[in-house]
């Protein structure tokens, strides 16, 4: 994803769509629902009613889910993971677009999806809602997402939806929170316990074989342009994961951030990249020539004495983006060798 759509730029507000297509359409779904049983389809999970119905509260409200869902639409750009990884297959998806690949094609997470690619509703927050309406959800979930009320509004019309959470900024809810949240939507709470004590372990594996990562300061960086960086902060996803390799944010990059998810510099401000462990994450072939190009950059002593990796995002640099219970084990193999064999 292009650093200005994770940082500064405003997200697309909904596609407008008339009233009265919206109620036919919220009529066709009622209808399908009550005149053919269950609902079935490739979200289905097992019947039951066991610790429904649960309320979870979010930043527009609270939303009670009254029976376990089976079929899920996320909303939220990585929201399907935490879904895929607690057995559910969502019907919809909206796409992290920018990162080289399908929602199908993601490596840690393919495999899941059993060759049935879902229904695309949209990219961010341009929602398609006659879609999600088409595919008769019985459980929304927007999660990593910078939805609006009047979106939330109008999503709830169409099933009980559970929103971002309000302790947190857009596209700052901790991956454990995530999938927590997930896992209590889905009738699946101790489920997704087990799975982030799973995750917790990789991480905690990964900082006992390599004790020379702890408390280094590191910077996430993407040369979207020459000349201009987006420097990550402490509130981004790729930053969570990179800490939790025991790796620490410095104060600059703190300052520099606040409370965005992202600062843009130009290339008088890479002292603020002069840290013990550089991470460069590049969505173009020749993102690291034009960077070595850079004599700012080659001045610096983190670039003389070759402590910087250009990461891909296709796919290792998508997986740190990602920072889901699913894409974190994958990312933690390909990273802390790039890491482990600099500086």
């Amino acid at each position: 994803m292009s650093p200005t759509s994770l940082s500064t730029a405003a997200p697309p507000s909904a596609r407008k769509i008339t009233l009265a297509v919206f109620a036919v359409l919220l009529l066709m779904a009622g209808l399908a629902a009550c005149g053919g049983g269950e609902k079935k389809g490739d979200g289905d999970t097992p019947a039951g009613q066991a610790g429904f119905p649960v309320r979870i509260e979010h930043r527009y409200g609270t939303t009670e889910i009254k029976s376990p869902p089976r079929r899920v639409v996320t909303v939220g750009m990585t929201d399907q993971d935490a879904v895929l990884a607690l057995g559910v297959k969502p019907v919809g998806v909206v796409e992290f677009s920018g990162l080289g690949m399908e929602i199908g094609e993601f490596p840690w997470s393919s495999a899941r999806w059993g060759g049935t690619a879902p229904t695309v509703v949209g990219q961010r927050e341009d929602f398609e809602f006659e879609k999600i309406v088409k595919l008769n959800p019985d459980l929304i979930i927007g999660l990593y997402t910078g939805m609006k009320k009047e979106q939330y509004s109008k999503l709830s019309q169409i099933a009980p939806t559970v929103a971002q959470s309000a302790k947190h900024p857009d596209y700052a809810m901790p991956w454990k929170d995530m999938t927590l949240v997930t896992g209590q939507a889905l009738g699946k709470e101790a489920e997704a316990r087990r799975l982030i004590a799973d995750v917790d372990r990789r991480f905690g594996d990964a900082r006992q074989k390599n004790p020379r990562l702890a408390g280094k300061t590191f910077a996430i960086a993407d040369p979207f342009k020459p000349g201009q960086y987006a420097v990550f902060g402490p509130s981004d996803p790729k930053v969570e994961f990179l800490k939790g390799l025991g790796l620490a944010v410095p104060g600059p990059i703190s300052e520099a951030t606040g409370k965005e998810q992202a600062a843009v510099i130009g290339s008088e401000r890479l002292d603020l990249l002069e840290v013990d462990h550089l991470v460069f994450l590049t969505s173009v072939p020749d993102a690291q020539k034009v960077v070595e190009g850079d004599k700012v950059y080659t001045g610096l002593k983190v670039a003389r004495e070759k402590r910087s990796v250009f990461v891909p995002y296709t796919p290792t640099g998508a997986a740190i983006s990602f920072n889901t219970v699913l894409s974190i084990p994958f990312a933690i193999d390909r990273t802390v060798p790039l890491l482990t064999r600099t500086g």
